[in-house]
């Protein structure tokens, strides 16, 4: 009995380390946008179990929209902010968001974190902000 919670804890503590590490990457990329446009595309694929983040700077109360497709259905996102270290309401950690509107709660830099519900992904990722 007391190997299998043994066992228990130490899964419990490895998947906790793993969902902070896929939170909070150095390696993020920035999206930027062109000059007197609104919105911009990124393309990616990811490994099966992998994560990638993207982060942009934004102001209080702008509308940003995020979409993301993939040619098997699969990948996903979620959106942190950065300042407060909070995820957006309906793309946070169990939302397996694909498509998100929302105003922003406060300037700062948000991080959308895209993965997959299944295996590997190829994904389109358009960010537009009003």
């Amino acid at each position: 009995m007391r190997t299998i919670v043994l066992f228990m804890i130490l899964f419990a503590c490895a998947y906790v380390s793993v969902t902070f590490a896929q939170t909070d990457n150095q390696d993020d990329k920035r999206i930027k946008f062109k000059k007197g446009e609104s919105s911009a595309t990124v393309t990616g694929a990811l490994p099966r179990g992998e994560t990638t983040g993207y982060v942009l700077k934004a102001k209080k109360d702008q509308v940003m929209t995020v979409k993301i497709s993939s040619t098997e259905n699969n990948a996903v996102f979620k959106i942190k902010n950065r300042e407060t270290g909070y995820f957006l309401n309906n793309a946070g950690e169990l939302d397996d968001a694909t498509e998100w509107e929302g105003a922003l709660p406060s300037d700062g830099e948000y991080r959308i974190i895209v993965g997959s519900t299944r295996g590997g992904a190829e994904y389109t990722l358009k960010v537009t902000i009003h």
